[in-house]
């Protein structure tokens, strides 16, 4: 009797919480999508002004683009998943942007390559996972098979800025690894890994939880690199050890 009491007493205050922090987590998670879809405008508007792209890949925002539009299709198919197709619609249409720019401003070499991974990912590979899941398979399925890409290629999305991170590494610079892209990457999964707890959807938790690590290692990079008299000092001091270390360690004679 005392449980009935206290469950009937609880169970609304328990319901209302839990709905409030569900929809402040699609409230927060749609935002910090958006965010980190318009994060690089900063990149490409120095692309414009130059004229160049730099040394700035091209990758990631195929493998995103690639990336948002399957989402937006598993949204579509699945019922009351349309706040997934309404965030990744808008994802696609702006990293149409950022690739058609990277398009027009790159080099003729890095303009090829590009084209070629526009033509195999963008355009060949997505109309073969619509065209396949679609017409081939039952709804059911259809769902699975269309969560099982969009999980991983969510992962290739997030580990596409490894390419940059190694650039990173390797120049002891962050100039090109832009930081509110890996900022936002590093909220939008740890967000969205929290949102698939509450709904029970592990093809959206597993690959943003990888996104989460992968974000913050992008974060914990450009925490070292980012002041380049250090990087620099760092390196040089490296170099010296190097340098006067022995080739070949003699043992002393007695």
């Amino acid at each position: 009797m005392k449980r009935r009491f206290f469950f009937a007493l609880f169970a609304p205050i328990m319901y209302t919480n839990y709905l409030t922090m569900f929809c402040f987590n699609i409230f927060v998670g749609n935002i910090i999508s958006i965010l980190m879809f318009l994060s690089p405008v900063k990149t490409f508007w120095r692309i414009v002004k130059d004229r160049s792209t730099l040394e700035f890949e091209s990758l990631p925002y195929i493998c995103t683009l690639l990336n948002s539009s399957l989402w937006t299709y598993y949204g579509i198919t699945k019922p009351d998943s349309y706040l997934v197709a309404t965030v990744n619609g808008f994802g696609v249409i702006v990293e149409t942007i950022y690739v058609i720019l990277f398009l027009a401003f790159a080099p003729p070499w890095k303009r090829a390559k590009t084209a070629i991974y526009v033509a195999i990912l963008d355009v060949g590979f997505l109309a073969a996972a619509i065209s396949v899941t679609y017409f081939l398979l039952q709804e059911d399925m259809r769902i699975d098979v269309t969560g099982f890409m969009c999980s991983a290629l969510n992962v290739i999305m997030y580990g596409s800025p490894l390419a940059a991170m190694k650039s990173v590494v390797t120049m002891k610079s962050v100039e090109y690894m832009p930081f509110l892209l890996s900022f936002f990457l590093f909220l939008n999964g740890g967000i969205w890994t929290f949102y698939a707890c509450l709904v029970q959807d592990w093809f959206l938790g597993v690959p943003n939880a990888i996104g989460f690590v992968l974000g913050m290692a992008q974060l914990v990079l450009y925490a070292i690199y980012s002041n380049p008299e250090a990087s620099k000092q760092m390196a040089a001091d490296l170099e010296d050890e190097r340098q006067t270390e022995p080739l070949l360690n003699v043992p002393e004679q007695k």
